[in-house]
């Protein structure tokens, strides 16, 4: 063989190597992408009805219901202006509680309910994502435009 045959061997190989590569790395990277929405946005249809996504907002005040199992909880995230019904069985973390900030990771179900695979409480009294904080005043300046 060549040198030009073999040197376009194996730049045709390199190439082929490359672009293997990349498609197997885009492809990991589309599974595990995980998107934020709030109540709002939910209602709206934005949140993808097939994949996993996160929800945030705040735990509705009177809203936790405990199953029987004391692993099953129903609750309900708010962002002010819509309400999301959630349920997650397992064990919450410590600073769950009713009128703080939550951050739920699942599927919305064909009957409305989200199904949490996950849920993320805010640890401090002053922090909120940025981007959960941004929905959330999106969602009161929507709802205050709306309101005669």
């Amino acid at each position: 063989m060549k040198n030009r045959y073999k040197r376009t061997a194996l730049i045709v190989g390199g190439v082929a190597t490359l672009g293997i590569t990349a498609a197997l790395l885009l492809n990991a990277f589309q599974s595990n992408l995980v998107f934020f929405f709030t109540p709002t946005q939910v209602s709206a249809g934005e949140a993808p009805t097939a994949q996993a996504f996160r929800i945030g907002g705040m735990v509705q005040s009177g809203s936790v219901q405990r199953q029987r199992d004391d692993l099953t909880v129903k609750f309900i995230v708010t962002d002010t202006a819509k309400e999301m019904p959630v349920i997650y069985t397992g064990i919450l973390p410590d600073l769950f509680r009713e009128g703080k900030g939550v951050v739920a990771q699942g599927r919305l179900g064909s009957d409305g309910i989200f199904r949490a695979e996950t849920v993320l409480a805010k640890h401090d009294e002053n922090y909120m994502p940025p981007e959960a904080q941004h929905a959330m005043d999106q969602a009161k300046k929507s709802a205050q435009t709306v309101r005669p």
